[in-house]
């Protein structure tokens, strides 16, 4: 490498950039972005605060958010492991009800369960938006995650996913004294109020899948396939994303036209 001496300083050869393949548009930073600053989007936000800014739906008046690997909550999990962080979806929920060209919401679940009171958190949040709201269960969505998928105005499940269900587990150091026990039960209740409260699924039935023994090998509960999730009403329909989207257009005109009537009232 050459380098010449130019006024008392070194200059370094200019820098060569690589062509650009053919086809491709060759792409230049936002007006006053430094040259060295790339531009950080809402996920670059998401993964790196925690939180986002109000929900850019460009073209799009349903917001999409999914719920995947395992519920991260309190402890943070290996980072091999594939998780959803709890405190990143509430900021995102908080921004969709204010948002006013967010119209529905689409929660599309393949999870295999995780912190109890993070999931039910999450749940409660979903079910208490103003704005309609449907779950999708593709893959599995397992212990924790039944309680989001039902936590919608409407819930959608493939034919060939699952839900196990079965009573919550503890893990780590346990006390060996009544009041463990009876905190675990208080949060079981909890769980089995919330899945009742928002599904067709009674309260008999929900315990008598929960405490079915021999079905799982290691384990206590029942592992639900699409069909008999809905045939137990704790999901609404069979479908896929077109159904699922479909179904959600229709409550948002169904929002509109209703909100137009008490208007003209």
């Amino acid at each position: 490498m050459m380098q010449e001496w130019r006024n008392g300083r070194m200059d370094m050869p200019p820098t060569i950039n690589p062509p650009t393949p053919p086809g491709v548009q060759p792409t230049s930073p936002p007006p006053g972005l430094p040259l060295d600053m790339p531009s950080r989007g809402p996920v670059d936000n998401i993964e790196a605060l925690g939180t986002t800014n109000v929900p850019s739906t460009d073209q799009s008046n349903i917001y999409c958010i999914s719920v995947i690997g395992q519920v991260e909550g309190h402890v943070v999990l290996p980072p091999q492991n594939k998780t959803t962080k709890y405190e990143h979806l509430i900021p995102q929920l908080v921004a969709v009800e204010q948002n006013q060209s967010v119209e529905g919401v689409l929660i599309v679940l393949n999870t295999v369960g995780g912190d109890v009171e993070a999931g039910l958190a999450l749940a409660e949040m979903i079910s208490t938006l103003s704005k309609p709201t449907v779950t999708l269960v593709l893959g599995g969505g397992h212990s924790i995650g039944v309680p989001i998928a039902v936590a919608s105005d409407y819930s959608f499940i493939a034919d060939t996913a699952t839900m196990t269900i079965h009573p919550i587990r503890l893990t780590g150091l346990v006390i060996g004294v009544p009041q463990s026990f009876e905190y675990l039960e208080k949060m079981q209740e909890r769980v089995i109020r919330f899945v009742t409260a928002h599904s067709q699924v009674t309260e008999d039935k929900f315990r008598e899948l929960m405490l079915k023994t021999g079905e799982l090998a290691r384990d206590i509960g029942t592992t639900v396939v699409g069909p008999d999730a809905v045939k137990y009403g704790l999901i609404d329909e069979i479908g896929g994303l077109a159904q699922a989207i479909r179904k959600l257009n229709e409550m948002i005109a169904s929002a509109k036209s209703k909100n137009g009537s008490e208007v003209l009232q």
